[in-house]
């Protein structure tokens, strides 16, 4: 599954350097993290309404490809930023082993 992972990190940094008048990523930092931000509020929002609808409708399709836009947007969001997917896998890594309760009581100090 990783290696998907590692295979859009290089697509997006290339993209990055493209032409913004031929790449979608590229417009996207020409347009800076506001613009990026917007974009994952837009598909947190759809992937929400779609976590809705596939309760309601036991179809996840819908669900599966929102998803995967908030994804996408995320990592854009992170490249951006000068990070990666490799920087949120070592993080999930670092979790394993560790309550989630407690994981979440040691960012409150």
């Amino acid at each position: 599954m990783s290696d998907v992972l590692t295979r859009l990190t290089s697509v997006l940094a290339a993209r990055r350097q493209a032409d913004p008048e031929t790449s979608y990523v590229a417009r996207l930092h020409r347009d800076g993290l506001n613009k990026i931000l917007e974009k994952l509020g837009e598909e947190c929002t759809e992937t929400l309404l779609a976590a809705k609808d596939a309760e309601r409708s036991g179809d996840t399709r819908a669900l599966v490809a929102e998803t995967a836009d908030l994804w996408f947007h995320s990592l854009v969001m992170l490249a951006h930023l000068g990070e990666n997917a490799d920087a949120v896998l070592a993080e999930l890594a670092r979790r394993f082993g560790v309550s989630g309760l407690d994981e979440k009581a040691s960012r409150n100090h």
